[in-house]
């Protein structure tokens, strides 16, 4: 059991026999009045979406979720197929549960697989990733005011801004939290 007040973004917690993710955490306080923790939340099995306000003290059933490393091997156009590194398991899972996560994968790259009770939950992926530069809009000579970026596709289909000095071909850092721009790789 945890107390509410101490669940924060990504967590998952147990609820009516129902697992949510956190969306969103805002503590509010009253005057003179006890404090009230209000959450956005994920069902992380039907993905419906909604808002839950409990009292500061209120507990749930925290989770504690199993990982285990997982390279990305294909997409078939349904599934995602992964391969556990250990026990050579092969995973086969939808597009819901790699929600925010398919911008990044690139054929044998290595995440980590989060499972409850041995249903897949959700993919972790590094904060930062590399990929390649497959399009790349033309840079224009002088303009150059006010940090000029430009659109770029990565290899996964991902479009973000970036320099005006990132060519195709480049391998560029990106951070997956906010889909920007990090820094180019030698």
């Amino acid at each position: 059991m945890a107390e509410v007040q101490t669940l924060r973004k990504g967590d998952i917690y147990d609820e009516e026999s129902q697992l949510w993710r956190v969306l969103e955490y805002q503590h509010i306080k009253v005057a003179r009045g006890g404090a009230t923790i209000r959450l956005k939340v994920r069902n992380v099995r039907s993905g419906s979406t909604v808002e839950r306000t409990y009292n500061n003290g209120t507990r749930v059933n925290d989770v504690e979720l199993d990982k285990d490393d997982v390279q990305y091997l294909y997409n078939d156009g349904d599934l995602y197929h992964f391969m556990n590194t250990e026990t050579f398991e092969q995973i086969a899972l939808s597009p819901e549960v790699l929600e925010g996560v398919k911008d990044y994968l690139v054929d044998n790259m290595v995440v980590a697989l989060e499972s409850y009770d041995g249903e897949p939950i959700s993919i972790k992926i590094p904060t930062a990733v590399e990929l390649r530069v497959v399009w790349a809009e033309p840079a224009i000579q002088g303009d150059t005011a006010n940090a000029p970026t430009k659109q770029i596709e990565l290899e996964t289909g991902l479009r973000i801004q970036a320099p005006m000095f990132v060519q195709e071909g480049d391998l560029v850092r990106v951070n997956t939290r906010d889909n920007a721009y990090v820094t180019r790789v030698k």
